[in-house]
């Protein structure tokens, strides 16, 4: 699509697309319209994507909340047609696969049409791109919408034209009769009102007929990226752009004595130096200057310490004795008698590991604050920073630009309330601020630590009766429930105070997400110890406690059937009624050439080879996954290299087929990297992975020789969201593949961390 035919707002053209610096250069422009209309409020819902109140509870995924057809799907006089969704493109190509939805039912090409993503100028709200919501939710509300608004089109081409709506086709953004007369959309839309409430029940087509939902297409976002072209918000650059940096603690909880700023002034480019209370901050004409100055204001600085950090060695005993809220997940069933097995597992703090660090820009003009910025949540960012500012909701506008790595809540919230800042202390300008790759490892919200305690009892047939599963962990959920929330607000002179932590509850879940076996057991006790003390700064990655529970669970089944002198494979399917589950597993066990067996196949050797499986529905609700991995460990060394890989999914209806791959592809991949390496190390004064040298991540050398996904389609089924799926089914099959090449069962993340290599060298 030609620039001239994009809106101000569309910001997903590009940080450098003419029209948006045109628009930036003409000054702040706010498009508001009514998305909600005024309804009885209806009971709310709670996700790891938002709260969301449910004004028209019969719909379906996002119509529910914003139940408005031309707040999805607008429809120009000259035809052009825009798509609204409140979701952003974190890498995983959504905005690909929401253009297929709306392609199908609109009867256009996708490229003839334009996607708006989360602007909260233009777009509904839809929270955060989490906990892979983006299909169920703004997928489905899309596709129903979509054809809606085509049904309300031929009804109005049928009036124009004199003849049975039933009797006309559309295609190519005309609606046709049999003799050949057409109307446009855009002359249909002339006598279509849009502005109306999708309707419960309307007739979408059927799967049979797709021409775009099910095929590949290549995804919309990659040209730019693999040619070099402006892609990311760290791209953006604007009319009189100023550049700065920050200046963070050396630590949690320290507080800035003094700083001699002067000799910093005086330096060429800096425009202004900003302290407030513990916030520091610099403003140059150019990055490097800004850097240049960075480093001086940083030396000119002193700090007096904060209070320490606890011990790294016992921070898992630590979680096990913190005061909790006591949540009972689930209790069915009374223990039966027989022989019980007990297993403890681990997890470390997890660092993002962004490999572009954050970065937003900000403009205060004409009394709007404009951000750019790579948030997962445009709309809980504004309120954040509005509350911040001291600014109306209504004078922030946040606006999605893809940014350079994510997965979960990085820094991305926090270096756009430095730059709204920043914005305010020079209006006018626009002001970028990117974090330094140490001040993104050092401060970002990490991945929670986690302790699990599992044990289970056999019958005498190997079949199991009984389930209590344990786990303590802080919340996995910090995102912007208040302006406290933003680092930059905690360190002003007057702070803000973060809202206090609390669990997602099920069947979402947080640190308990997939905390309940898919399996089958007459007696179920799970208990989540939500402890709300935060040692160290945590908040969402990707998956949530799934990527733990599937581990601890899937881990602790191996065990479990070793025990009951059964095939993995086959004591899962024993206990599995879901034929669903039971279609993934075959899948995988077909494709790979699963052996069955009873005990382990490799032994103490210094080459040893091995498989492992591992099987689980992402939050026992959406898509389906099976894994099995094929590894080599070297004794000696401690050294793995991952042979291959082979996965099934059901995500329901596939929209784009290369996409879902891509994300099991880039999932497993992931994992791989967080379950044998990755660690966020601390000591007692402060976090100390500041860099890639002290927070390893895979290496090329590492990636599994060969990756094979497998998808089994089901068409017209929901759409179930795949983005997540792989993390906690390969992290357990990599377990169980060095259990069956060994005979070392490590129960404590990362697996080739050092207590893992001691154990297999021992």
């Amino acid at each position: 699509m030609s620039d001239d035919r994009r809106s101000p707002v569309a910001h997903d053209s590009g940080p450098g697309d003419p029209a948006r610096r045109r628009f930036l250069v003409g000054g702040s422009l706010i498009v508001s319209f009514a998305i909600m209309p005024r309804m009885a409020a209806f009971a709310q819902t709670t996700t790891e994507a938002g709260t969301f109140t449910a004004s028209a509870p019969k719909l379906p995924g996002s119509l529910k909340s914003t139940p408005l057809l031309d707040a999805w799907i607008k429809v120009a006089p000259d035809g052009h047609v825009s798509v609204f969704t409140g979701k952003v493109e974190l890498g995983t190509g959504i905005r690909t696969a929401l253009l297929q939805v709306a392609a199908e039912e609109l009867d256009l090409a996708p490229d003839a049409i334009e996607l708006i993503t989360a602007d909260t100028a233009a777009t509904p709200n839809e929270g955060y791109t989490a906990g892979s919501h983006t299909m169920a939710d703004s997928g489905t509300a899309i596709l129903n919408a979509a054809a809606q608004v085509r049904t309300l089109l031929v009804a109005s081409a049928a009036a124009q034209l004199g003849v049975d709506a039933a009797a006309l086709t559309t295609r190519d953004g005309a609606i046709i009769a049999a003799d050949g007369r057409r109307v446009t959309y855009g002359d249909a839309v002339r006598y279509a009102n849009l502005h109306q409430n999708a309707q419960p029940d309307a007739a979408t087509k059927p799967p049979s007929s797709y021409a775009v939902i099910g095929h590949t297409l290549p995804r919309v976002d990659i040209p730019g990226k693999v040619t070099g072209g402006a892609s990311y918000v760290q791209d953006l650059r604007l009319p009189g752009m100023l550049h700065a940096r920050v200046v963070r603690p050396p630590s949690y909880g320290a507080s800035l004595v003094a700083v001699d700023s002067a000799r910093v002034e005086a330096l060429p480019g800096v425009i202004k130096v900003v302290r407030n209370g513990n916030y520091l901050a610099v403003v140059a004409d150019d990055e490097w200057r800004a850097i240049l100055a960075m480093r001086e204001l940083e030396l000119a600085a002193r700090w007096q310490a904060g209070p320490p950090l606890p011990d790294p060695a016992s921070i898992h005993a630590l979680l096990m004795t913190l005061p909790s809220q006591e949540i009972v997940v689930a209790d069915q069933g009374a223990a039966v008698p027989g022989s019980t097995l007990r297993a403890r597992y681990t997890k470390p703090y997890l660092t993002h590991g962004s490999i572009g660090p954050s970065c937003a820009v900000a403009q205060l003009d004409n009394g709007v604050m404009s951000v750019w910025t790579h948030t997962q949540g445009v709309y809980p960012l504004r309120a954040g920073i509005a509350e911040m500012l001291a600014m109306p909701p209504e004078k922030v506008r946040c606006v999605h630009v893809e940014g350079s790595g994510c997965y979960g809540h990085n820094s991305a919230d926090d270096v756009a309330a430095d730059a709204a800042l920043l914005a305010r202390e020079l209006p006018g300008r626009p002001v970028r601020v990117q974090l330094m790759r140490e001040q993104e490892h050092l401060w970002e919200p990490f991945g929670p630590a986690m302790t699990v305690e599992a044990s289970a009892t056999l019958d005498a047939s190997g079949t199991m009766t009984d389930w209590r599963y344990e786990l303590w962990s802080n919340t996995h959920n910090n995102r912007i429930e208040n302006a406290g929330r933003l680092l930059a607000a905690q360190l002003l002179a007057q702070p803000f105070t973060p809202a206090p932590p609390k669990p997602i509850p099920m069947p979402e879940g947080g640190g308990d997400r997939n905390s309940i076996p898919l399996y089958r057991v007459p007696s179920l006790h799970v208990q989540h110890h939500f402890v709300p003390t935060m040692p160290i700064r945590v908040s969402a990655m990707r998956s949530l406690g799934a990527h733990m529970n599937v581990f601890a669970i899937e881990s602790f089944i191996d065990e479990l059937a070793r025990a009951a002198h059964a095939d993995p494979v086959a004591f899962r399917l024993k206990h599995l009624d879901d034929p669903r589950a039971h279609d993934v597993i075959r899948a995988v066990v077909d494709q790979f050439g699963w052996q069955a067996r009873s005990a382990r196949t490799g032994g103490s050797s210094p080459r040893s080879h091995g498989t492992g499986f591992a099987f689980a529905q992402y939050k026992n609700l959406m898509a389906y996954l099976a894994v099995a991995m094929e590894v080599t460990v070297l004794r000696d060394t401690g050294e793995l290299s991952i042979e291959r890989v082979v996965a099934a999914v059901d995500c329901g209806q596939i929209v784009n087929p290369d996409g879902v791959r891509n994300q099991i592809e880039g999932g497993i991949l992931q994992t791989t990297s967080w379950t044998l390496y990755e660690e966020t190390q601390f000591d007692r004064q402060r976090i100390t992975s500041f860099d890639w040298s002290t927070y390893p991540i895979m290496r090329f050398s590492s990636v599994p020789k060969r990756v094979d996904v497998l998808l089994i389609n089901r068409p017209g089924l929901p759409f179930l969201g795949v983005g997540e799926a792989a993390q906690g089914p390969a992290a357990a099959a990599l377990a169980n593949a060095i259990d069956d090449a060994t005979g070392v069962r490590i129960r404590d993340l990362p697996l080739l961390g050092p207590k893992g290599k001691d154990a297999l060298k021992a």
